[in-house]
């Protein structure tokens, strides 16, 4: 299994946003600290989720960075990415890993101990805990569990947990205190002036 990079972008495909312009400004910066979650929104083709997870595969290879695709595992292993990510309304993690295979990459997403340690059992090889806070950049999300959240799931199981939901250098602290491994952000690179900049700052708030 690919060794986990503790910086996570999830591709942002909302209109007016260029996924790939920010993955070319981060991967030079971050390289194998960079994992990169594949993520359109739901009215996207399963062709176009291929067109995009395509090209970041080939990008990520450049840098020895890890591609993973988010909820549509099959593009996944069309593409040859890493693994996948699911989510609380995707494959539960025990089918996701039949389908993915045993050494591929498996994210699942966990907001309270329990569940956590049932997508841990089932097969995930880290989870993506929040929102930690507040944030507009996915629709229907769950009140924000904060530091205080990180630490109770992170305590619970063995796994890396990777932080998401409106994260931003200066929250990076606080969560590592909590025992998050990494974070996983959107906007804080997707709408950054200077993606190339903000990915430093998130890499040395994480210490890498």
């Amino acid at each position: 299994m690919p060794s986990l990079g503790r910086l996570h972008l999830i591709t942002d495909t909302r209109p007016g946003r260029d996924p790939l312009a920010v993955l070319r400004a981060a991967l030079p910066v971050a390289r194998a600290e960079l994992v990169v979650q594949v993520r359109v929104t739901d009215d996207a083709t399963d062709r176009e989720a291929y067109d995009l997870a395509r090209r970041v595969v080939a990008l990520c290879a450049r840098y020895d960075a890890t591609c993973l695709v988010n909820d549509r595992l099959h593009v996944a292993l069309a593409v040859g990415a890493a693994g996948g990510h699911v989510g609380a309304d995707d494959l539960p993690a025990g089918a996701a890993r039949r389908v993915l295979g045993a050494t591929a990459v498996l994210g699942a997403t966990a907001r309270e101990p329990g569940t956590a340690a049932e997508a841990v059992a089932a097969g995930a090889s880290y989870l993506g805990v929040g929102p930690c806070n507040a944030t507009s950049t996915k629709d229907g999300l769950p009140a924000p569990i904060g530091p205080a959240g990180v630490r109770a799931v992170a305590a619970a199981v063995n796994v890396p947990v990777v932080a998401i939901g409106g994260v931003t250098a200066a929250d990076v602290p606080a969560l590592l205190a909590a025992g998050a491994y990494g974070v996983a952000v959107v906007g804080a690179l997707s709408g950054a002036a200077d993606p190339a900049r903000a990915t430093a700052e998130l890499l040395g708030a994480l210490g890498c």
